[in-house]
């Protein structure tokens, strides 16, 4: 058949299987018979190593002539480089924001991220991007939509940073998808908000406080030995809350408490002789695999929040959160010198930036050894620093 026409393509008869007929005027442009009699024309070419197929319409609703000058319209932007069938399916596989949230969560969020930090995607999803930003096309998604839609959470600035990240890892994605031209991500260069990150830290007195309370709610059995034991344990070692509520005594090694998996991946934290001293006064119940056991059989506790809240009340500490534990481990470990990056070891950092918000703490010890230094300085001279009649400025006298 040297040409499709109106004519030749109806006078073409079903087969037991379908099969194509190629027009020889336009090379890609042809027709398929389906068994059923059913005829489409169709558009083919190669993309690369990949063969690309579409079909243009049912003969009988577009015309022959219809057909082949819409395959000769495709074929023409593959000659200039694209790839018109691959551009019709990724708009029909994700058109709108939603779309992108949709599949983001299935592809990226329940598949790579940890269930806490998944979490935290999804809400931010379901709370503030899709309700803001769902009916939106991708495409059209400019820099100043985000801009708008991350100002419009300023009052709560580390929520809107964090939103402005899972926005940022979407549209990563959305490229790595071919949903958008590679670097269009319009997140880029949106400042993030000031975050006033709340540094809580327990001083000795308050530590010792803490402590008389974990004894006398273990004592009056107000609290089981497990609840106490994981506070003290935290206290101890700057874990994560989750690193000890979950914990399993077949981690305890001679290195530590070695975790197959946390935050970080894999991990060993040391068991310094006080924690260990702890573990091996805990009541065991015979084959439970949890350190720190829960109401039901062979469980982990599931909340330690409660508990905390009633400790911290005794105690006085009502601003103080579990997380806060890992806060003042940090605190001192860097006041008594220990070097920041051994720091970050301890306490699992993958990033030196998240450890060097303690660096300031490192001036404490200085400060006080300056004083000292100076005050012995000033006894040896013979005089000391007054300040006359509540007078701002200072002045030595004999």
């Amino acid at each position: 058949m040297p040409k499709l026409t109106q004519r030749s393509v109806a006078a073409l008869a079903a087969k037991e299987s379908d099969y194509f007929v190629w027009d020889t005027l336009l090379p890609g442009f042809g027709v398929r018979v389906m068994p059923s009699g059913s005829k489409t024309y169709q558009v083919q070419y190669r993309r690369g190593a990949r063969t690309r197929r579409a079909s243009l319409g049912r003969h009988g609703t577009v015309s022959t002539e219809q057909a082949r000058n819409k395959a000769r319209e495709m074929l023409g932007q593959v000659a200039g480089g694209s790839d018109p069938i691959e551009e019709i399916a990724l708009e029909r596989m994700a058109q709108t924001m939603g779309d992108l949230c949709d599949r983001f969560l299935e592809i990226h969020v329940n598949v790579h991220l940890k269930p806490a930090s998944a979490r935290d995607y999804r809400a931010h999803i379901r709370n503030r991007i899709k309700p803001a930003l769902g009916r939106f096309l991708i495409a059209d998604l400019q820099r100043k939509d985000i801009a708008n839609l991350h100002y419009r959470f300023k009052e709560t600035p580390i929520q809107a940073n964090r939103m402005l990240s899972v926005l940022s890892k979407m549209f990563n994605m959305a490229e790595l998808w071919g949903l958008r031209p590679d670097g269009t991500n319009p997140c880029r260069h949106i400042p993030k908000f000031k975050e006033n990150r709340r540094e809580r830290f327990l001083t000795q007195a308050e530590i010792q406080r803490l402590g008389d309370v974990l004894l006398q709610v273990e004592q009056n059995r107000s609290e089981t030995p497990h609840v106490t034991a994981a506070f003290r344990l935290l206290l101890l070692t700057g874990c994560r809350l989750m690193e000890i509520q979950t914990a399993r005594w077949d981690y305890v090694t001679e290195r530590g408490l070695e975790l197959p998996d946390s935050k970080v991946g894999r991990r060993c934290i040391p068991l310094p002789s006080a924690a260990r001293a702890i573990l091996s006064t805990l009541p065991r119940t015979a084959g439970h695999p949890f350190i720190i056991e829960g109401k039901l059989p062979n469980a982990h506790i599931t909340d330690l929040q409660h508990p905390w809240r009633r400790i911290r009340e005794i105690a006085g500490l009502d601003d103080v959160r579990i997380h806060d534990l890992r806060h003042t481990y940090a605190s001192i470990a860097v006041s008594g010198g220990m070097p920041i990056q051994m720091v970050g070891r301890l306490l699992g950092h993958t990033q030196l930036q998240t450890t060097l918000r303690y660096a300031h703490l490192a001036d404490d010890p200085i400060r006080i050894a300056a004083e000292q230094n100076s005050a012995t300085i000033f006894a040896s001279l013979g005089t000391r620093p007054t300040r006359p009649g509540g007078s701002g400025k200072l002045r030595l006298v004999k």
